[in-house]
């Protein structure tokens, strides 16, 4: 999907009528996923971000502020890998998958996944229309169309005299918004929360020292929208999705608002995060094709009645609506996680079977997860930070040299694959030669590498990979003990 279009929900009902009770008996499970969001929310630590009911959200849940993506674009296999709770190289999978459009035929999946159609909102219809007058007089496409969150509030209400336990999966597409499209009203006064002089440009404008040629898109020397950004037009950006952020939190709002008026507050599991981020100009990139925290970090909030909230609270609104002028101050604790993790956490909740952790080749097991359930850490007050959690991330490229095809390659054309591992104190990976025929790694084919130490470099903007002795890396890669399954089948053929 392209970076700037307005926000369309979707939403799928899948009907579970046999759920077996267990220590997390509720009645509805409530999925709410936000296209290319990254943690830019208040609860992330975000002062400039006004998110008050993500924020009110995430007060009273498990809330994970090192939560990763294992690949960052919707198009390939971020969206597998979250549901199936599979890397990409077990999967396979690197093409459109999971993804309206022709991506499913356009069938949504349904009814190979979902027990009822997906909803759309009827103005997408509009989108990329040419809708907008412009200031030549002419109709320009219309690239964003508003709604909100009416469709997913009407089917809540169907469901609240029915004891039937249910899965609901609501999507925001997208909480970001087209500089050049503000003709929307319902946005122009979320654009005034964020006035274009308190905006600020990327901390870390620059490409990274040393960083691999593949990555540097400004060895392309073409000319804008690729090349160099306009410093004002950089802040217009940054600007607009703020607002689209804000926009999208208000959404959220209504439907946790609609919980509690419809008394399922409390006999509701919800879940908050996205398919992965997005660079706003840092090192230099204005999209989500790379390795880095901007692009692969996300947000993860788990909320579980009477588990992640106090039990017997009092009676009450769990979420009143938050007006989005008066957000709270709050502040949360840190894990390594990764969105791998969501399947087993959800499947143990809700009662199911949670799967079997997958073996080392697992192309051929019909369901195991290569993720943690991470419903144990709701009971843990605090915690500390353990070198041994990592999440891993990964992205194709098709040559050693900035091309046209260099974020989006197809199976075909992937030459090279960048393993990438974060912990608590490096960001370190490896591009390594890629067989797309045979979908193998060749670990001995090393192309280039990045090695962050994120204590004195939290942007990572300095690669250091150059002067470290990286055989000692590639060791302690294959001590850990969760390790991409295209790593492990590397070290084998090593």
């Amino acid at each position: 999907s392209n970076m700037f279009a307005s926000i369309e929900t979707w939403l799928w009902l899948l009907m579970w009528s046999n759920l077996a009770l267990s220590v997390f008996p509720k009645k509805m499970y409530f999925s709410i996923i936000a296209d290319d969001l990254r943690p830019s929310l208040g609860c992330y630590g975000d002062t400039l971000a006004k998110s008050p009911n993500i924020d009110q959200l995430a007060s009273k849940s498990q809330t994970f502020l090192n939560a990763f993506a294992q690949v960052t674009s919707c198009l390939r296999s971020s969206r597998t890998s979250l549901l199936t709770s599979r890397r990409p190289d077990t999967t396979r999978v690197y093409d459109f998958v999971f993804h309206p459009g022709i991506a499913s035929n356009h069938t949504d999946d349904y009814p190979y996944s979902w027990s009822i159609p997906a909803y759309h909102p009827t103005s997408f219809i509009f989108e990329k229309k040419k809708m907008c007058k412009g200031e030549d007089g002419k109709l320009h496409a219309n690239l964003t169309m508003c709604s909100e969150c009416n469709g997913a509030v009407r089917l809540l209400k169907t469901r609240v005299s029915d004891d039937t336990p249910f899965f609901l999966a609501v999507g925001f597409h997208k909480p970001i918004y087209h500089s050049g499209s503000h003709r929307l009203p319902s946005l122009h006064e979320y654009l005034s929360l964020y006035p274009i002089d308190n905006m600020t440009l990327a901390l870390d404008p620059d490409v990274p020292i040393l960083l691999p040629l593949w990555e540097d898109v400004q060895k392309l020397n073409i000319s804008f929208p690729y090349g160099p950004i306009p410093k004002d037009f950089q802040l217009r950006i940054r600007q607009h999705y703020y607002a689209a952020v804000s926009y999208m939190d208000s959404q959220v709002g209504r439907l946790l608002s609609a919980l509690d008026e419809l008394g399922l507050a409390n006999n509701t599991v919800v879940v908050f995060t996205s398919d992965h981020g997005w660079s706003l100009g840092e090192h230099g990139e204005w999209a989500k094709y790379s390795n880095f925290d901007v692009a692969t970090r996300v947000p993860l909030i788990f909320y579980v009645p009477n588990v992640t909230t106090p039990s017997g609270q009092p009676l009450g609104y769990t979420f009143p609506f938050v007006d989005i002028f008066n957000k709270p101050e709050l502040s949360f604790k840190k894990n390594m996680v990764e969105l791998v993790d969501i399947f087993p956490t959800l499947s143990y909740m809700s009662g199911l079977i949670a799967p079997e952790p997958c073996p080392d080749f697992s192309f051929q097991e019909e369901l195991c997860t290569e993720g943690d359930n991470l419903a144990y850490t709701f009971y843990q007050s605090d915690e500390t930070k353990d070198a041994e959690k990592v999440a891993f991330s990964q992205y194709p490229r098709p040559a050693d040299t900035p091309q046209e095809n260099s974020d989006l390659p197809d199976l075909k054309d992937i030459k090279v694959m960048g393993y990438s591992v974060r912990c608590w104190y490096y960001r370190y990976t490896l591009w390594l030669g890629f067989n797309p025929k045979t979908f193998q790694v060749n670990l001995t084919d090393v192309h280039a590498g990045e090695l962050y130490m994120l204590e004195g470099d939290p942007g990572q903007d300095r690669n250091i990979y150059n002067g470290t002795d990286h055989t000692v890396m590639i060791r302690k890669l294959a001590s850990l003990s969760h390790v991409s399954s295209g790593m492990k089948r590397s070290r084998r053929r090593a």
